[in-house]
This record gives structure tokens, sequence and C-alpha cells, in this order.
């Protein structure tokens, strides 16, 4: 399994800005589906973005889509990918995980590397 570390989470407001990260020293990082979930309180863990490798194709949620982008840096030799998430919504506050696998799709199953969770929380 990849090791995965999350950081960029924190507190913001409506209509603001974040990035998360996602960071692997495994070099089998460069070869694998990579994307990430989200979790609120008391609901079920959600897909959010995927990012496939050659080619590097993004998928997102409807939720997603439009707002949020996925990308991955395989530069430098920590491997990072990264979820910009613009114009934040409330419903967006939930804990972001960072996933990843050889083949992977929209189903949580299907990731068997998960990092930690970094929290975003938005406020009204």
């Amino acid at each position: 399994q990849v090791q995965l570390v999350e950081s960029g989470g924190g507190l913001v407001q409506v209509g603001g800005s974040l990035r998360l990260s996602c960071a692997t020293s495994d070099d089998s990082f460069r070869s694998y589906t990579m994307g990430w979930f989200r979790q609120a309180p008391g609901k079920e863990r959600e897909f959010v973005a995927t990012i496939t490798r050659r080619p590097d194709s993004a998928y997102y949620s409807d939720s997603a889509k439009g707002r949020f982008t996925i990308s991955r840096d395989n530069a430098k030799n920590t491997d990072t990918i990264y979820l910009q998430m613009n114009r934040l919504k409330p419903e967006d506050t939930a804990v972001y995980y960072c996933v990843g696998d050889r083949e992977a799709g929209y189903a949580d199953t299907d990731y068997g590397s998960w990092g930690r969770g970094t929290q975003v929380t938005v406020s009204s």
C-alpha cells in the first residue's frame, strides 16, 4: 500500500478557496490512479474527484464539477496530488481523504490506500 499524507485543510468562508495536497514518497504512486473522497458528520463517505495516470484524466462528482480541480505533480522527489477547491459552500464541510490504487473508479472500495484525512470547514 502507498503511504499518503494530506495537508491544506482549514476554516474558510463561503465562496472562498482552499488547496489540499497529498504527498507520498513511494515510487509506485507514479502509476496509481489517485483521488479524493470526503465524509461529513452523519453522512456516508462520498467520491469527490479522481485522476488517472497515462493519460492524466480527471473525473469529478456532480457537486465538485466546475468548482474543484484535481491535478498531480510527479516532477519533484515527493509526488503530490492536489485538489483546488473554489467557490466553497457550507455543504463542502467534511473530512477529505486522499486515496490511491493501481486501477480504481468512483467507489471507495476501489482504493486500497488512504490518508488520515484533513478537515475542511466552510463557514456561512
